[in-house]
């Protein structure tokens, strides 16, 4: 099969690589139809994290059953299915609790698995044209028939709607709240996004990127534009001087200033910052246990400098972490075919499967327009 293979830092190539395959009773083979591009992937592809020369990339895959192991009862070959990013057993004391970001078996030695991700475990990535998902009964959601016609919608569900709806849900968004969100990446606008299925009455949405604020003001949000002085001061006139009453970190540790320099723990307390007084936080944005590539000297060691003094004093709280896909992708796929969601808003380009190394390319220089890539193998 072909597949997006990962060699080094900003290094990319479509290759032959043996056909994934059924390896267990409880395997599904998916002919992947569609596969994005993740913001997160890029991590990896600029070199900022342990991924070896040789991983299948991609973590964000729709399809179509083409073959299933001996012991999977609910999945039958034909379904249209999406692959959550986060591979579960469904059986282990976090799975059995919802947790399935931090499923228990699946990556022996840590908490969760992912397809294609460094530090998640051996399981070769979906940015190819079959994926082999371990424990199909659990981690395929059938999509219903509608799925050809709105598979850039239901390609979301992988992972950027679900961890967007994950920030609002971790900061508990609420009827009426309004919520700034900083980075308005594809998880920063599924957060917004978000937020205004939730009744959100005000939602600011905070980058330096155009393209990406114009997104955000398309769907109805607030732009904040960090390039036109200080973002929380931006968002204290929006508020009367309160703040908002939660906030949502989709950024991560390669958080940029709109000079471009590297800060790690900027977009964390600026949150910390924006939010009033007894309000909560939601953060989704990566962060990592090492860095060594960081200029700034704690992430080298997985650390930031955060200001607990001010989090402290505003009484705030703040809910962190990887996405359990599994708690909101059924929902979620809902509002799709109900005509109530369609987050395939964020979609700029639709292309094929050779073309990968060239998409890479721009959407990590984050030219303008690059928003969100779906590839189609």
């Amino acid at each position: 099969m072909r597949a997006v293979v990962y060699h080094g830092a900003r290094e990319v190539s479509v290759e032959e690589v043996p056909d994934a395959r059924i390896e267990r009773p409880t395997d599904v083979l998916v002919k992947v139809t569609s596969t994005c591009i993740c913001g997160s992937d890029l991590h990896m592809y600029e070199g900022r994290t342990s991924a070896e020369a040789g991983k299948v990339l991609g973590h964000e895959s729709v399809g179509e059953v083409v073959e299933i192991g001996p012991a999977v009862d609910r999945i039958k070959v034909g379904d249209r299915v999406c692959v959550p990013f986060n591979i579960a057993c469904g059986f282990c004391r976090n799975c059995e609790r919802g947790e399935t970001a931090y499923c228990l078996t699946t990556n022996p030695g840590q908490a969760g698995a992912a397809y294609g991700y460094a530090g998640m475990g051996p399981y070769r990535g979906g940015q190819a044209e079959l994926l082999r998902v371990p424990y199909g009964d659990v981690n395929c959601l059938r999509l219903p028939p509608d799925a050809a016609d709105k598979e850039n919608d239901y390609a979301m569900l992988a992972d950027v709607f679900p961890t967007g709806y994950h920030a609002t849900e971790l900061a508990g968004v609420q009827p009426g709240d309004s919520v700034a969100v900083f980075g308005a990446g594809p998880v920063g606008l599924m957060a917004a996004y978000s937020a205004m299925l939730r009744g959100a009455s005000m939602v600011l949405v905070v980058d330096h990127q155009s393209d990406r604020l114009r997104l955000a003001e398309k769907i109805g949000a607030i732009a904040v534009d960090d390039r036109q002085g200080d973002p929380v001061d931006q968002i204290l006139d929006h508020t009367r001087g309160m703040g908002t009453d939660k906030g949502c970190e989709c950024v991560g540790w390669q958080a940029h200033d709109s000079e471009g320099h590297e800060h790690p723990a900027s977009t964390m307390n600026n949150v910390v910052r924006s939010v009033r007084a007894a309000g909560a936080i939601g953060a989704v944005g990566v962060f990592v246990l090492s860095d060594p590539r960081s200029p700034d000297t704690l992430m080298r060691k997985g650390e930031v400098a955060f200001d607990m003094g001010m989090f402290f004093q505003k009484g705030l709280r703040i809910g962190a972490g990887q996405t359990s896909v599994k708690a909101y992708n059924r929902r979620l796929r809902d509002l799709i075919a109900a005509g109530r969601a369609q987050p395939s808003f964020l979609v700029s380009h639709n292309l094929g499967l050779d073309e990968a190394p060239d998409a890479y390319l721009h959407f990590d220089e984050r030219a303008d327009g690059w928003t969100k890539v779906v590839l189609h193998p």
